[in-house]
C-alpha cells in the first residue's frame, strides 16, 4: 500500500501509540509506502529520506504504487511561504507550512477532493548562497524534537528543511547527515552553507548546524538562533560557555 498525506501536518511516532515518541513530522503532500499495518496504525517509510515510523491510519490518503512512482518521478514543487492555504471544496482552508509538497496538485487521480493552491511556490534548484536566506525564515521557530516546521523544528528537521527548500537532498537525522558530502579540514575552509556537526561524550553526533560568515552558526536550539562558532564549538554568550563540541564541518554542495 502506498499513502500521501492530505492534511497540514501529521505525527511520525516510534511506535504505534499516540502516547510515543514522535521522529518526525510529515508535511502536507509528501508521499510513502506503507510497510506494515496494526490496527489503527500504519508504518510507513517515507520517499524522500527513506525514514520510518507509525502514523495513524485516519490521517492519509491512500494512492495506488503507479501513482507513488509518478509522484517519485515527478519535480518537487514546495510552498514557499512560511503559511499558505490550500483551498478544498466549499471553500474551506487548509492550512500548510512552508515546505509542503505539492506536486501532487496537478494529478486529478489524486487530487481527487479538487483541492487548489494559489500562492507562490519553488520547483528549481537554487544557489548555494539562498541557504542563509531561507534559514532566515525559520529564525526563531521554538524546538520541537521531530518537527519540520517554523512552528516547532529540531536541528536536523531545521537543516533538511531548508536545503530542500533550495533542491538539495539531505537525510533526516544529524548522525545520516553527517554520512554525506565532504569533510573539511578546518573551519576557514568552509562557506557560508555548509554544515557544522557536534558529537557528545560518546563520540556520537547529535547536533549540526548551517554555517555563516564571520564564523556564526545558524542551528536550533532551544529556538532557532545564532551564536558564535569557533574550533571548540558553538560559543553562547548568554550562557557564555560553550554549549556544543564540534566534531566536523561537511561541504555538501
Amino acid at each position: 500500500m502506498f499513502g500521501i498525506c492530505n492534511l497540514a501536518i501529521i505525527p511520525l511516532r516510534s511506535e504505534p501509540n499516540d502516547r510515543s515518541e514522535i521522529v518526525s513530522q510529515i508535511l502536507f503532500g509528501e508521499h510513502f509506502e506503507v510497510t506494515e499495518e496494526l490496527k489503527q496504525w500504519s508504518k510507513v517509510r517515507m520517499h524522500y529520506d527513506g525514514y520510518e515510523g507509525w502514523i495513524d491510519s485516519k490521517q492519509f490518503q491512500t494512492i495506488t504504487e503507479s501513482q507513488y512512482i509518478q509522484l517519485s518521478q515527478d519535480k518537487i514543487v514546495l510552498n514557499s511561504d512560511l503559511i499558505e492555504y490550500i483551498t478544498a471544496p466549499n471553500n474551506q482552508l487548509i492550512p500548510i507550512p512552508l515546505g509542503a509538497a505539492l506536486s501532487f496538485l496537478k494529478n486529478s487521480s489524486i487530487n481527487t477532493t479538487k483541492l487548489d493552491f494559489e500562492g507562490t511556490t519553488i520547483s528549481e534548484i537554487k544557489p548555494k548562497s539562498n541557504l542563509i536566506n531561507t534559514a532566515f525564515m525559520y529564525l526563531n521557530a521554538p524546538y520541537l524534537w521531530g518537527g519540520k516546521t517554523p512552528f516547532g523544528i529540531d536541528c536536523s528537521g531545521f537543516t533538511q528543511m531548508v536545503y530542500k527548500l533550495n533542491g538539495y537532498r539531505l537525510l533526516r537525522d544529524a548522525s545520516q547527515q553527517a554520512t554525506q558530502g565532504e569533510a573539511l579540514s578546518f573551519i576557514e575552509e568552509s562557506e557560508p552553507g555548509d554544515l557544522a556537526f557536534f558529537d557528545n561524550e560518546e563520540g556520537n553526533i547529535i547536533h549540526v548546524g548551517i554555517i555563516m560568515e564571520n564564523n556564526y552558526i545558524i542551528h536550533a536550539s532551544g529556538k532557532v538562533r545564532i551564536d558564535r562558532l569557533d574550533h571548540l564549538g558553538i560559543y553562547n554568550a548568554e550562557v557564555n560557555r560553550h554549549t556544543h563540541k564540534l566534531r566536523v564541518i561537511k561541504k555538501i554542495i
